[in-house]
């Protein structure tokens, strides 16, 4: 009650002052609703608190998250399919320890895969496809699983990865959520999902386990090692770590070292992951715990303007405005609103919207690490190498610096000279970056393997001067056998799912 102080009546100070504040309140209230004051609409915000709601609800009735999009999708172009694999994948089960890189262990792991096409009676057609960092084993339809793959138009009779010549293997990588071990999986141990238990991975280890896979199939080399994007870093390790292995190399917007521009757009999504509350510091596997749903959306929002470019927006969007009918001037006329208003904004929240319930927040979280700890530089591979001594001791599986009849400090045709972080601009000057010489000599392993390496000129995540350098660095340790081409696209990072060529 207004007049009730303590207990007691109040003075009549405090009655008029009181009264006062109520007359203002009421006649703020009809100014505003007369002047168009009243708080605005905000159908997204009441669209995210009722998802809250509904998975609130869903989790204390026990339900598991339903990977749906509460988005219409747009019809904007062309967007390769993004199903949450859960059958129709092969699994390779590894029953042993299994000592990683940067010292832990897992007692176990099991990888998803899955094949196209027939090996051949010598065994030695079999081309081995990594992943990007969310990616799936499925790459393309099979008859367990008839859905569009990730790189459906590449993968058949015919096409790019002939079916009719060979024999296709794609894994999920070790780390991720659709059927490999990771982070969401039970430890065999614990009895309970790893959560942020699970040990930081390499990815030495992601393909280290990957051949196990292939020990398994019996394929002792394979015809070629393709990969796109994170796939371009496995396809290279692997290169380096089994050269005897693999006999052609392909590498597309890939790179053989993280650069700091993509190690801080990684940082910033996985900044926004951790920052919401319901990660709970990796543990929300819980039957009355919430995924991280909103960070999640917003790291897939990060990370989709990062895979697109400038002229890819343009081209799709332009400032073109979301409108309810087909009358374009209506909309341009009418009131901006602070939810997805250009066409582009609602693209990133249909994005973020169906992705954020489809993907483990934790293997986002530990394979975009990994990624940023890739470097081939022969101080960074013998620095690793030593993690690995101290920890496991030589296991046979230790990264290999370089080769004694590599690239030698000195016998680079150019000077190394850390003091000066001069921006490389042309493939015809390798030696513009202080590390070079470095990297180089990491990568001195592959300089007996045919390699192709694709650079997109539009991609702002791995950038082509990536590719221009990677390629340099092969043909400087004398690999004569370096394909380099640089694909004029606009779809940015993402160029490889839509254009692609092998030879």
């Amino acid at each position: 009650m207004l007049g009730v102080v303590r207990g007691a009546m109040a003075p009549p100070s405090v009655w008029r002052g009181a009264w006062h504040s109520v007359r203002r309140a009421g006649a703020w209230r009809a100014y505003a609703s007369g002047h168009g004051l009243e708080p605005m609409p905000l159908p997204c915000v009441d669209q995210h608190e009722l998802r809250e709601r509904q998975l609130r609800a869903e989790r204390q009735q026990g339900v598991p998250p339903q990977n749906e999009s509460t988005q219409p999708a747009l019809g904007m172009g062309p967007e390769p399919a993004y199903q949450k694999v859960v059958s129709g994948y092969k699994t390779f089960r590894y029953p042993h320890r299994y000592a990683l890189d940067y010292g832990g262990a897992l007692p176990g792991f099991q990888i998803a895969y899955e094949t196209w096409g027939t090996l051949n009676e010598a065994r030695d057609n079999a081309i081995l496809l990594h992943t990007g960092l969310s990616a799936s084993s499925h790459a393309a339809s099979t008859p367990s699983n008839p859905a569009k793959g990730w790189w459906e138009d590449f993968i058949g009779p015919g096409k790019a990865l002939d079916t009719n010549r060979f024999f296709v293997i794609c894994t999920n990588v070790l780390g991720s959520c659709f059927g490999s071990t990771g982070p969401s999986s039970v430890c065999p141990v614990l009895g309970e999902p790893y959560a942020t238990r699970f040990p930081i991975l390499s990815i030495f280890d992601m393909v280290r386990a990957q051949f196990l896979l292939l020990d398994d199939l019996g394929i002792d080399r394979l015809y070629a090692s393709i990969g796109s994007s994170m796939g371009g870093m496995q396809s290279i390790a692997a290169t380096h770590l089994f050269p005897e292995r693999v006999q052609r190399m392909a590498s597309i917007s890939g790179t053989a070292r993280s650069s700091p521009s993509g190690i801080a757009l990684r940082y910033s999504q996985r900044s926004v992951l951790m920052a919401d509350p319901n990660w709970n510091r990796g543990f929300y596997y819980g039957p009355d715990q919430m995924p991280p749903h909103t960070g999640m959306k917003l790291a897939r929002q990060i990370a989709t303007i990062t895979y697109r470019s400038g002229p890819e927006w343009e081209q799709r969007f332009g400032r073109m405005r979301r409108t309810l009918n087909r009358d374009l001037a209506v909309a341009e006329a009418r009131v901006p609103a602070l939810c997805p208003d250009f066409l582009v904004e609602t693209y990133l929240d249909h994005q973020g919207e169906q992705f954020c319930l489809k993907y483990d927040a934790n293997s986002l979280i530990y394979i975009s690490k990994s990624m940023d700890l890739f470097d081939m530089s022969d101080d960074a591979l013998a620095q690793l190498g030593e993690t690995r001594m101290l920890a496991h001791g030589d296991d046979g599986r230790l990264p290999i610096p370089a080769d004694e009849d590599g690239v030698e400090e000195g016998g680079a045709p150019f000077a190394s000279d850390k003091r000066h972080r001069k921006h490389i601009t042309t493939i015809s000057n390798p030696g513009a970056h202080h590390y070079v010489p470095s990297l180089a000599r990491g990568l001195s392993r592959l300089r007996r393997t045919p390699s192709l390496i694709i650079g997109v000129q539009s991609d702002i995540l791995f950038p082509v001067e990536q590719q221009r350098e990677l390629a340099e660095c092969l043909r400087m340790n004398g690999n004569a056998s370096v394909m380099y081409y640089e694909m004029d696209a606009p779809h940015g990072h993402d160029s490889f799912l839509y254009v692609f060529f092998f030879r």
